[in-house]
């Protein structure tokens, strides 16, 4: 029954390849954006944090067009990298992490965001009335106070970009070994009525799908006794 084919494990190896690098690149981007959000004064606070949610409104097929028309050749972003001797976006693994990164941002940022709200301003400043520098303060007291929050935001976008489908298949396609993920690949096993291979690739992201939610669950959980 959980025979898997080479195309399968190729297109298991390109998502996980690719959650792996969304993930790490959310985290880098999410980590100062949510501080910001969650300590700054700026009246752009608002508008920065309509557009970071706008991937749980938007429909994925949306953002994937306007990403399509923005980097492929003929769009701004495309024609100009290939203005420099480098190749557009579209249809490659590189555009579709870019797309996993903008459209799994929320699911970064909302954790962290509401980490950081809990965390208040008060260990921060008393880490920086001690000496500490902004380094010091980040590794010795924002990071172990909020490690719950940074758990929940690499499982959630990590599981997340998992399960894209729509914003992948308008900007990559299906290229094998380059944009074909599991998302995709199941399609196609369903559009070509094979149904034994799409059920086994679906029964193994509802499994895996069930441990991340059972995960974020235990991790919230275990936070909210320990405040107690």
């Amino acid at each position: 029954m959980f025979e898997l084919s080479a195309a399968d494990w190729q297109a298991i190896q390109l998502t996980l390849t690719l959650c792996f690098f969304t993930t790490v690149i959310l985290l880098v981007i999410a980590t100062p954006l949510a501080w910001w959000l969650a300590s700054g004064k700026s009246a752009l606070r608002v508008v920065v944090q309509t557009v970071v949610a706008l991937p749980l409104v938007l429909p994925p097929t949306v953002l994937g067009f306007y990403l399509l028309v923005t980097l492929g050749p003929r769009g701004p972003v495309g024609s100009t990298l290939e203005s420099m001797g480098l190749s557009h976006l579209a249809f490659s693994f590189e555009g579709i992490l870019l797309a996993s990164v903008l459209y799994s941002m929320p699911f970064a940022v909302q954790p962290l965001l509401e980490a950081f709200n809990n965390l208040g301003r008060r260990h921060v400043e008393v880490a920086s009335s001690l000496g500490a520098g902004m380094v010091d303060r980040f590794v010795t007291v924002i990071l172990p106070l909020c490690r719950g929050g940074f758990i929940v935001a690499a499982t959630l976008s990590f599981a997340h970009t998992v399960g894209e489908f729509g914003v992948i298949l308008m900007l990559g396609g299906s290229i094998p070994g380059e944009t074909k993920v599991l998302s995709i690949l199941i399609y196609e096993h369903t559009e070509a009525m094979n149904y034994a291979a799409a059920h086994r690739l679906s029964l193994l992201l509802v499994v895996f799908s069930f441990v991340v939610l059972f995960v974020v669950y235990s991790i919230n959980r275990r936070f909210q006794v320990a405040k107690v």
